[in-house]
C-alpha cells in the first residue's frame, strides 16, 4: 500500500507549497489507517523538505516516480521513501531511502545495533542502513512482481540532521559490512546521495515499477513450519526487522559473552500473536546450532509438526531430538549444562512436570538453572489453562534467585505484525471486540484481511475446504464447549461437535500429533493445544456458548465448557472466576489469530454473531 505517489517534480512542488505533510495525513485518514499522526506529521515536514532539496536539481530526472510511506506486504512496516526507474544499463531499480532526523547516536558491540534518543528515551535500535536493507529484502521476499520482473531494491539511509563530529559512531568497522550493502549519507552528503540516486535511477519507467509493486501479486507469507528445513540448511527465509533484530543481536552477544565472563543471563521477549516470536526463536536455534542449544515448548503440537517436516526432508531423528525438547526435560539437569535454552510460548509453562504434575519444583527455575543464557518468548494474553504458570513476574523472580541477570522491557517487546496480513489493527480490533482491553480500533482495522461471519457452519466448512484444496493450509478450530466423545468411541457415525443445519465433526484424533499439516486432517476440528504456536493461511473458528453477547457486552460462561475440558480445572473449587473469564477470552483471541490471510467465524450465540457482523461492517 502506497500512501503518496507522484513524479519528482510534483513531489517538489507539493513540498515547496507546504502541503506534503497535510496530503499524506489526509491519505491516512481516508484509508482509516491508525498512526501516530502528530509526531509523524513533524517528521514528514522536516525530512521531506530535505529530500526535496536533494531531488531539486537539474541533473536528476524530474519524471522519475516516488512513493512515500509504502507499507510492505504482509507486515506492519512502512518504507519512508522510494524512487523507481531504469539505470543507464536499462535495469529496473527501486531506491529505498530510510530517513532519520537523528542528530547523534552511539555504537554498540551488537551486530547492526546502535543506541539513540527515540520515543522519549535512549533506546537500542537497528542501524539505519540495516533498517533500509531489511525492508528491501522483505519487499523482495513478498512481491512476486519484483521477482518476476527482476526489479532490484537498492537500500540506503539519509540522516539529514546528523553532523560529521558523530560520524564515527555510525560509520566504523563494526558496521562496515551493512554500510557497503546499504550506504550511509549524513547532513553533508547531499552531493553523494544525488550521485547514488542518479547512478541507480536515471530514466523514467512511467510509473510501471511502482504500479507493479503496489498492485502486483503478493507471494504467500511463509509459515515457519514450512521454512524450518531450509533455515537449518543456512538459508535466510526470514529477515529480522527493527525490534526483532535488536533482540536477535542482543541474545547472540550475550551467548558469546557468557563463555567469557560466566554471567548467567535471562532475556524476556514479549510479543503478541504474529509478531515473530517463534521465527526469532528458530532463527537463533539455527545460528547457535554449533553451541549446546535447545528450542523448548510446553505444548507438543509445534514440536511434533517440526519433527514431521524435518523427517520428511530426511533429517536424522537423533539430530532432530537434539534440537527440540519439552519444558519438563530439565528437572535433574546440572547448572549451566546448556549454552542457551530458547523457550517459546513461555506463558504455557507449568509449575511442575509430568502427566500428573508431580515431578520437579518449577519449570521456569529448572530452565534458568540448566542454561547459561535462557530466553523466554512470552505473551501473557495467550494463557489458556489454569495450569499455565509462565509470567514475566515469575521469570524475573526465578532469575533473581539463581543469580541470572534479567534483560526485559521496551527493547525486548516485539510489536511488528507479520500474521493476519500484517495488520496491527486486526489484533487491536480483536482485543476491543473481545473486551480484553480498550483500543483505538473501535471502528475496525486497516488492510485487506479476509474475515467473514457465517450463520451456517456447513457453508463455512465448505468455503474453508475450497481454500484447503490449494495448499492444505486451511483448518477449523473450536472452543472447548464440546465433549470429546470420540476419544473412547471410535465409531464412524459418532461425532463430538453437532451444530445447526446438520453440521457434524470430530475433534482431531488423539493419535494425530501433526493435525496441522496432515493431508487427511481437514475434516477434523482442532483446539487450542493443536494450533497454538502454529499458523495457517485460513482458519475457521467455531465460537461456542462460553462466549456470548448479552446486555451490550461480550460475556463469558465457564459452565458451558465441556465436561471433558481440563483447561478450567479448579475454577469452581478455588473461586477462580476472573481467571476463567480471562482464559476463555484469551483462547478465542489466540484461535482468531492463527490465519495469515483470513479468518472465518461461526458463533453458536446468534447475538454474538450479529454483534461481530455489525462491528465488521464499520471497517
Amino acid at each position: 500500500m502506497i500512501i503518496y505517489q507522484g513524479k519528482i517534480k510534483e513531489f517538489i512542488e507539493t513540498v515547496i507549497l507546504g502541503r506534503i505533510a497535510e496530503k499524506i495525513e489526509e491519505e491516512f485518514k481516508v484509508r482509516k489507517i491508525q498512526s501516530n499522526l502528530r509526531s509523524e506529521f513533524r517528521a514528514w515536514n522536516n525530512s521531506l523538505m530535505y529530500m526535496q532539496m536533494v531531488l531539486n536539481d537539474s541533473s536528476i530526472n524530474q519524471e522519475l516516480d516516488v512513493a512515500i510511506e509504502y507499507q510492505i506486504p504482509s507486515t506492519s512496516k512502512r518504507v519512508d521513501f522510494i524512487i523507481t526507474g531504469f539505470d543507464n544499463a536499462n535495469n529496473k531499480n527501486g531506491v529505498i531511502i530510510e530517513l532519520k532526523q537523528w542528530e547523534s547516536a552511539e555504537r554498540t558491540s551488537r551486530e547492526d545495533i546502535v543506541t539513540t534518543y527515540v520515543g522519549g528515551a535512549i533506546r537500542a535500535v537497528t542501524h539505519p542502513c540495516y533498517q533500509a536493507y531489511s525492508y528491501a529484502k522483505t519487499i523482495e521476499n513478498y512481491s512476486q512482481y519484483v521477482e518476476d520482473n527482476h526489479v532490484k531494491m537498492i537500500p540506503c539511509a539519509y540522516l539529514h540532521n546528523y553532523t560529521e563530529e558523530h560520524r564515527y559512531q555510525l560509520d566504523n568497522e563494526l558496521y562496515s559490512k551493512i554500510i557497503k550493502i546499504s550506504p550511509l549519507f549524513l547532513k553533508k552528503d547531499v552531493l553523494l546521495l544525488r550521485k547514488f540516486i542518479k547512478k541507480n535511477v536515471s530514466n523514467t519507467d512511467d510509473g510501471k515499477i511502482l504500479y507493479g509493486i503496489e498492485n502486483g501479486k503478493i507471494r504467500p507469507s511463509k509459515a515457519l513450519q514450512d521454512a524450518l528445513s531450509s533455515m537449518l540448511k543456512g538459508n535466510k527465509e526470514f529477515y529480522m526487522i527493527d525490534e526483532q533484530k535488536v533482540v536477535h543481536s542482543t541474545i547472540l552477544k550475550l551467548v558469546e559473552l557468557s563463555e567469557i565472563n560466566n554471567q548467567k543471563s535471562t532475556i524476556i521477549v514479549e510479543g503478541g500473536p504474529g509478531t515473530g516470536k517463534s521465527v526469532l526463536a528458530i532463527r537463533l536455534l539455527v545460528e547457535l546450532r554449533e553451541k549446546i542449544v535447545n528450542y523448548v515448548t510446553k505444548n507438543a503440537a509445534p514440536r511434533n509438526v517440526y519433527f514431521a517436516k524435518l523427517r520428511r526432508d530426511k533429517y536424522k531423528l537423533s539430530f532432530i531430538k537434539s534440537l527440540f525438547k519439552g519444558s519438563g526435560s530439565f528437572i535433574d539437569t546440572k547448572p549451566n549444562t546448556y549454552d542457551c535454552l530458547l523457550v517459546d510460548e513461555a506463558h504455557r509453562l507449568n509449575q511442575k512436570s509430568g502427566m500428573f504434575a508431580h515431578l520437579g519444583e518449577n519449570q521456569i527455575k529448572e530452565i534458568i538453572n540448566a542454561s547459561k543464557v535462557s530466553v523466554f518468548f512470552i505473551d501473557e494474553d495467550q494463557i489458556v489453562t489454569t495450569k499455565d504458570f509462565g509470567s514475566v513476574e515469575e521469570i524475573k523472580k526465578c532469575a533473581e534467585k539463581l543469580g541470572s541477570k534479567v534483560y526485559s522491557g521496551k527493547d525486548y517487546i516485539l510489536e511488528s505484525q507479520f500474521r493476519c496480513n500484517g495488520s496491527d489493527g486486526y489484533i487491536a480490533f480483536l482485543d476491543d471486540i473481545l473486551q480484553i482491553r480498550d483500543t483505538a480500533n473501535y471502528d475496525g482495522f486497516d488492510l485487506e484481511y479476509d474475515i467473514k461471519v457465517y450463520d451456517d457452519p456447513i457453508q463455512m466448512r465448505n468455503d474453508l475446504r475450497m481454500k484447503n484444496l490449494e495448499n492444505n493450509k486451511a483448518r477449523m478450530v473450536a472452543g472447548y464447549c464440546y465433549n470429546w466423545v470420540t476419544k473412547k468411541n471410535k465409531s464412524a457415525d459418532v461425532y463430538d461437535i453437532e451444530l445447526e443445519n446438520g453440521f457434524k465433526a470430530k475433534w482431531n484424533f488423539d493419535n494425530t500429533q501433526t493435525w496441522a499439516i496432515d493431508e487427511t486432517s481437514f475434516e477434523q476440528v482442532g483446539c487450542i493445544h493443536t494450533s497454538q504456536g502454529l499458523e495457517f493461511d485460513y482458519i475457521g473458528v467455531i465460537i461456542g456458548n462460553d462466549l456470548r453477547y448479552e446486555n451490550n457486552k461480550v460475556i463469558t460462561d465457564y459452565t458451558k465448557r465441556a465436561k471433558t475440558d481440563h483447561s478450567l480445572k479448579g475454577v469452581k473449587k478455588n473461586g477462580w472466576y476472573t481467571l476463567a473469564d480471562r482464559i476463555i477470552r484469551n483462547t478465542y483471541r489466540t484461535l482468531l489469530t492463527r490465519g495469515q490471510k483470513g479468518c472465518y467465524i461461526y458463533c453458536e450465540d446468534n447475538e454474538l454473531s450479529k454483534y461481530l457482523e455489525e462491528r465488521l461492517s464499520n471497517r
